[in-house]
């Protein structure tokens, strides 16, 4: 581990200084490949997919399996990656301290990242683009559910980079369990965690290394139907919310309707809701009015991941944003209404990453952001936060040149004054 680790860092260091086109050309390289070896990756995909009935949950074999079309997704992401501007040699700060001193603060990669994934075999493309882009290494652990799929892809990925400038040991997969622990060991080689998976597995992750991680433990989104929604609007965001891919982190799972417009909306809602699949349940308020299962106050505080939906029906926009304040996970929250003072008062108040007016949360996705991929979404508050792309893998160094310059010069007995100016 401590090898790979080295060669990683290695390679990293190598692909850190090429330019933007070189770096662009392996990602055209890695798309191009990925293309022509279509059926290679989906027989893996299906072997994996196969090994794993009745073994894994429905939402995780949701997201290991790698269909045609969202393989063609993902590799249309890496050539989205190859369009962006490049992180890299960013100027933020251009001054003169005093004459011929001159300080630049410059945009550089992080270094190397540790990607652990659970499934989402489609995870380790958008991540492997990022960090090619970004200059940064990376070291990918997918879970064991998918190993044919990620050993497959990294192959192709290894084949495809050795015909370009970047190094392919910039790219190392690791295969088994017992290495994640030695993976989070590795502080003085990796700079940054990024963990994809279950609340416990993500928990798991920040608990056990000193490595700063960058992740999110749950997806406990919410959707706010206020008394002055729109109903032709209220009822197919809902729906989509909660349908379009249940196992994805950004889907609600908790409704919040206001008392006003409960006894129109949820019937409707429900006989929409209901012909997806969708279980529902609902607080005593709401069991009085549709057909639903009790809602506890542990489901609140639930990820279903699945074709569930709790409901809980409020007196009003307080009390709506004081639920999702308390229960939420601070990931993506929205509020369906045609009241511009309340809209504005939800999205100022609720305390998440994305906050959303009248639209599906399922828009929190770096691809629909236009980040062409995200290595993975961050609730925490300090940046980055919400679906986290090239600006969440470089950080930044400054630059000072001089002519011979010493500090004392501007200390002690009539220190000479800086000038402070910006270039």
């Amino acid at each position: 581990m401590k090898e790979i680790a080295q060669k990683t860092r290695t390679a990293a260091q190598q692909l850190a200084i090429l330019s933007d086109t070189a770096r662009n050309q392996a990602l055209e390289a890695i798309a191009s490949a990925l293309e022509k070896h279509q059926k290679e990756i989906i027989d893996a995909n299906d072997a994996d997919c196969r090994a794993s009935e009745g073994v894994i949950s429905k939402a995780l074999s949701a997201r290991l399996l790698l269909g045609e079309n969202k393989l063609k997704g993902a590799i249309a992401g890496v050539r989205d990656v190859a369009k962006l501007a490049d992180p890299l040699g960013t100027l933020t700060l251009h001054r003169e301290l005093d004459q011929g001193l001159i300080l630049r603060r410059v945009s550089c990669p992080l270094g190397v990242l540790g990607v652990i994934f659970e499934a989402r075999p489609d995870a380790l493309i958008q991540i492997t683009s990022l960090a090619i882009k970004s200059g940064n290494g990376v070291i990918l652990k997918g879970g064991k559910e998918a190993l044919n799929t990620c050993t497959t892809l990294v192959k192709i990925i290894h084949e495809a980079l050795s015909q370009t400038e970047v190094n392919p040991d910039a790219v190392q997969l690791l295969t088994t369990r017992e290495e994640i622990k030695t993976l989070l060991s590795l502080d003085e080689y990796v700079d940054l965690i990024i963990p994809r998976g279950s609340n416990e597995f993500v928990r798991y992750v920040q608990e056990n290394t000193k490595i700063p991680v960058l992740g999110h433990a749950d997806g406990i989104c919410h959707l706010f139907i206020d008394e002055s929604a729109d109903l032709d609007k209220a009822i197919p965001v809902t729906v989509d919310a909660k349908t379009q891919y249940p196992a994805a982190c950004n889907a609600i799972e908790t409704l919040l309707v206001h008392s006003a417009i409960a006894p129109k909306f949820l019937p409707l809602v429900a006989e929409a809701l209901s012909a997806k699949g969708v279980k529902l349940k609902g607080d005593a308020t709401t069991e009085a009015i549709i057909d639903c299962e009790s809602a506890t106050e542990e489901d609140w505080r639930t990820e279903y991941s699945d074709l569930i939906l709790s409901i809980k029906i409020v007196d009003d926009l307080l009390g709506a944003i004081d639920h999702i304040n308390n229960y939420g996970s601070k990931h993506t929250d929205g509020i369906i209404t045609e009241n511009q003072n309340n809209a504005d008062t939800f999205l100022n108040q609720v305390d998440a990453a994305g906050v959303y007016h009248n639209c599906s949360t399922r828009f929190a996705d770096g691809f629909r952001y236009g980040f062409g991929a995200e290595v993975g979404i961050s609730t925490q508050k300090m940046p980055p936060r919400g679906p986290v792309g090239l600006e969440g893998l470089v950080t930044y160094k400054y630059k000072l040149t001089g002519n011979g310059d010493i500090a004392a010069t501007y200390s002690g007995q009539n220190p000479k004054p800086f000038t402070h100016h910006d270039l």
